[in-house]
């Protein structure tokens, strides 16, 4: 339960060996640059954006080359394998790839060759398939589309809009040409649209006889062809089916190439890497023979850093410790049950500077609320099982995704407790199955109380807990003013609202208003009535008179903390939120409970078993899917607005190392 503490790291090294430094900097990964130098210092930087840009372009063209295989060549990966992480190779296979990276990415462009070509062929094959659906209507035109005749007559091919017959065309000829005698039509084909005809006239009676066609409708085709439309067919058939054959040996080539995927993978993390290098390296400042560069190191391994530095390179490493005005990145460093949820406060925010790491807390009660919230154990039992399967099967899982899953864990074990505190297990499926199938019911009971039975119970105990809650808030609270030596706000921000808080806690259990609450009366000693009168007098006076002691205007001070002690409604409204825990747990209960009864309609035999046997299958997946949805997302809340809403503020910057970054294959470290 900690933010690791940081330290300003310095370099200055000779400029022969600057390349070798910062490859060492991305092997160790213990140090985020964060270049600042004296303004009256005289240096130049190097220009490598030409080279940062190659490598990105060389990296980009491996990643196209087996997104490619991927497509022709797929791997098939189970849901555990995917979840497993990167591949783990050792440093000898990385810089073996490393080395033949020319020919690796020569192969890489050959795949992006090949699929170019794939794509120009089925494009040209789309083409040649339009041409071929062109000629259909023209397949019984024994002369090409484009013949206009002999030395005497003319031809006039072309369509017609709508489906005419002979008559039809013999009567629109002689309407608007009847000087033409001499006329010969062939209908070609018909279809809804158009009608495919072709024309013989004389020479003579051409201009009259093409102005009435017009006059119909007329159109001359748009693709005009010189050959014979039968045979034109066949030579594009031929011409297609060479296109399929090349496209055949193309994909041949590409699937022939899988066995070069992981060599490519690794070329391309090997040019990220090396962008990534160069975009510092051009951020260096330099000199004709030196260089040097600066940022952050967590102090646990300055040491470390400035050792091997110094006596690898023989450079001057200096540390030194952060300045009260800058503001550190942020590493957390926690127990493995407490990292669990860092992923939950990273969502809200880092910790700020001179903030305490909440973690701890966060994960005791998130875990806590989360498993009230579910409350059945049968569904704790799943979530556990489940997520400490993939634990243990997948080791070498992505960080953050670890995280997720051992929260989910933790929470499936706190909802097993629950569960068994409340005699859940699926609802009340037990009570049902044994009372519809074997004949006498059969109830595991609860060992504190049933929710369904007695909801003001939990909501009381939800009010309770959400107290707690709070209160763990202000008492953080306190303790930074503590630690940071602001004595007067633990005095004024901190004990006062305890004290209040404290004094009408304990002036409401008394009343007959909570006894209806809580179904029966609390008796307080005459002696405790008092004390906790007075803690509330007493928080009340401290916070009107000492909320706005900023201010030096005695007025302006009291109406400060007259508003201050109007924030009073913030915290009941925060305590009633924690209602929310009573809601999603009868949820929870009453959906199952609606499942089980669902299922059981069908009575007792074969058909009523396969019927409920469904219905419970499916009935209790959705519930507990949309409760695991309802429990995450209000346990956040409660945590974000509730809990941090007392001491907590975030915004600081997550602490980022330059290292290798890979996206294909983790790589082994040498010991």
């Amino acid at each position: 339960m900690a933010v690791l503490q940081m330290q300003r790291i310095s370099i200055c090294a000779m400029k022969k060996n600057r390349k070798a430094i910062l490859e060492r900097l991305q092997e160790l990964g213990a140090m985020e640059i964060d270049i600042r130098l004296p303004d009256d210092m005289e240096y130049k930087k190097k220009d490598t954006s030409n080279s940062k840009a190659t490598f990105e372009k060389q990296a980009q063209t491996a990643d196209h080359a087996l997104e490619i295989l991927q497509e022709y060549v797929p791997e098939k990966t189970g849901l555990l394998e995917s979840l497993n992480g990167k591949p783990l190779i050792d440093r000898g296979q990385f810089e073996k790839a490393a080395n033949g990276q020319d020919n690796y990415i020569e192969t890489a462009r050959r795949i992006v060759a090949l699929d170019k070509q794939i794509a120009e062929q089925k494009a040209n094959i789309q083409k040649l398939q339009n041409q071929m659906e062109a000629l259909v209507p023209w397949m019984g035109l024994t002369v090409p589309v484009s013949y206009t005749g002999t030395r005497k007559t003319s031809v006039l091919i072309g369509t017609i809009a709508g489906a005419q017959g002979l008559e039809d065309l013999y009567g629109l000829l002689a309407k608007y040409a009847p000087e033409a005698d001499a006329l010969d039509i062939q209908i070609i084909s018909t279809d809804k649209d158009y009608t495919y005809l072709a024309v013989v006239c004389l020479n003579r009676d051409v201009q009259a006889v093409e102005e009435a066609l017009r006059a119909g409708g007329f159109a001359k085709p748009a693709q005009s062809v010189n050959k014979v439309p039968a045979e034109y067919q066949k030579e594009l058939q031929a011409e297609m089916d060479e296109a399929l054959r090349q496209i055949g040996a193309l994909e041949k080539e590409i699937v022939d190439s899988a066995g070069s995927r992981q060599d490519l993978r690794m070329v391309s993390d090997y040019y990220r890497i090396r962008a990534e290098k160069y975009e510092i390296l051009g951020k260096l400042p330099q000199t004709k023979n030196t260089f040097a560069l600066s940022g952050y190191v967590p102090a646990y391994q300055a040491d470390k850093v400035v050792r091997e530095f110094s006596e690898r390179y023989d450079a001057v490493v200096e540390t030194e410790q952060i300045e009260e005005e800058e503001v550190p990145p942020v590493l957390l460093k926690n127990n493995s049950f407490s990292e669990s949820v860092e992923g939950v406060l990273a969502s809200f925010g880092l910790p700020g500077k001179g903030e305490m790491d909440p973690t701890f807390f966060t994960s005791v009660f998130y875990v806590f609320l989360f498993g009230l919230m579910l409350s059945d154990a049968a569904y704790g039992l799943i979530v556990a099982l489940v997520c400490g399967f993939v634990l243990i099967k997948c080791p070498r899982m992505a960080t953050n995704l670890r995280k997720s899953i051992k929260l989910f864990f933790w929470c499936g074990i706190s909802t097993l407790f629950w569960g068994v505190m409340f005699g859940g297990y699926f609802g009340d499926a037990v009570d049902v199955v044994s009372e519809t199938f074997f004949g006498h019911k059969v109830s595991i009971p609860a060992l504190w109380f049933v929710p369904l039975n007695d909801p003001m119970r939990l909501l009381l105990y939800s009010m309770l807990f959400g107290v707690i809650h709070l209160l763990t808030g202000l008492a953080l609270k306190g303790y930074m003013c503590i630690r940071d030596g602001r004595y007067m706000d633990f005095l004024c921000d901190c004990v006062l609202w305890f004290l209040l808080l404290v004094g009408l806690i304990g002036m409401l259990l008394p009343t007959d208003l909570f006894a209806g609450i809580a179904g029966g009366p609390i008796y307080f000693p005459e002696a405790l009535k008092a004390a906790v009168k007075w803690m509330a007098i007493i928080g009340a006076a401290g916070i009107v008179l000492m909320s706005g002691r900023a201010n030096k205007n005695f007025g302006i001070r009291i109406a400060l903390g007259a508003y201050d002690l109007y924030g009073m409604t913030s915290w009941l409204s925060d305590v009633l939120s924690y209602s929310r825990l009573l809601a999603l747990g009868l949820a929870t209960g009453v959906i199952a409970s609606v499942v089980n009864q669902m299922g059981s309609m069908g009575g007792r035999s074969i058909v009523g078993v396969i019927l409920y046997i469904v219905v419970f299958l499916i009935g209790h997946t959705f519930n507990l899917a949309i409760n695991l949805l309802g429990a995450y997302v209000h346990t956040c809340r409660l945590q974000y607005v509730e809990f941090f809403g007392k001491f907590y503020e975030g915004g600081g910057k997550a602490f980022e190392p330059f290292m290798l970054k890979t996206k294909y294959v983790d790589i082994k470290e040498e010991n």
